[in-house]
């Protein structure tokens, strides 16, 4: 068996739950710069590129705060193409007058840091070249947080007026609240073939595939042993993880087998979930 995940895998989209559709609508497409791909009465679908799917949004009724101590979604990242793009975003968020919670130099990318109406975090950011991405002694990534160069940054927005997200924005990666590092690793390493790409001590992992400094990252921030949300309440419904075939999709199926994690088939769909109850679905890139 195949322990390591292809090399070309990916984070599809992000599915989340929020208390009022219009008011988040109005905030992913004025404010992010998603486009509408398709909406019914309690869920709309947004793209960058007028096909793709990259989040989706779900209205619930009796839809709740995520309590702060839980596992669960911490933030999800959204790509934008290059630094000149990011410059647009970030420019476009300070004239919105839209608060930010952040703005990063993480060594392999520079990343503006913000939440949506519902407290759902979001991370919009640029990578910096992969040649250089600096690495420890020990072959892991080097990831800092410093301040973000925001007068820099911005000298590359350019005079074009901001349209919304460039068409090869994707989804980055995704970061979670887990509620022990450990079984963290078992699932997402042992079982899904991510590789570690660096440790934070004992309560940060990062995981990759293909020698990206990470599509997922992983902590214990919100407390160790942190309980589960209560199921109403708003934040991460599921996210998907791009394989490129079949074949490689159903590896990924039996090292989850393996590890004794739950599989769930239906006509078009795999799913699984993390042992915090994060909800993963695998889902194929057809080309």
């Amino acid at each position: 068996m195949n322990d390591i995940i292809h090399p070309q895998t990916t984070i599809g989209h992000v599915h989340l739950i929020v208390s009022n559709l219009e008011r988040s609508l109005r905030f992913y497409t004025e404010i992010i710069g998603f486009r509408l791909l398709k909406q019914n009465p309690y869920e709309a679908v947004l793209t960058a590129d007028g096909v793709t799917p990259l989040v989706v949004i779900e209205e619930k009724a009796d839809a709740v705060p995520k309590p702060p101590r839980t596992t669960g979604l911490y933030h999800f990242a959204i790509l934008v193409p290059d630094r000149k793009s990011l410059a647009q975003s970030l420019l476009h968020l300070l004239e919105s007058g839209y608060p930010l919670q952040g703005a990063s130099d993480h060594l392999f990318s520079e990343a503006v840091y913000l939440a949506d109406p519902d407290g759902n975090g979001i991370e919009i950011y640029a990578d910096r070249p992969m040649e250089k991405w600096e690495k420890t002694a020990n072959g892991e990534y080097k990831a800092v947080t410093e301040p973000l160069d925001v007068n820099n940054l911005l000298a590359q927005a350019g005079t074009e007026a901001w349209s919304g997200l460039p068409m090869h924005t994707r989804i980055g990666h995704i970061h979670l609240h887990v509620a022990h590092i450990e079984e963290a690793y078992a699932f997402y390493v042992q079982g899904l073939g991510f590789e570690p790409t660096t440790r934070m001590g004992t309560h940060a992992l990062f995981v990759s595939a293909g020698g990206y400094h990470h599509h997922i990252g992983l902590n214990t921030w919100a407390g160790v042993g942190a309980p589960k949300p209560p199921a109403n309440a708003v934040g991460l419904r599921v996210f998907s993880i791009v394989l490129p075939n079949e074949a490689e999709r159903e590896k990924a199926v039996e090292r989850l087998q393996h590890i004794g994690a739950s599989v769930r088939r239906s006509e078009n769909s795999i799913l699984t979930s993390d042992p915090f109850g994060n909800e993963i679905e695998l889902i194929i890139q057809y080309i």
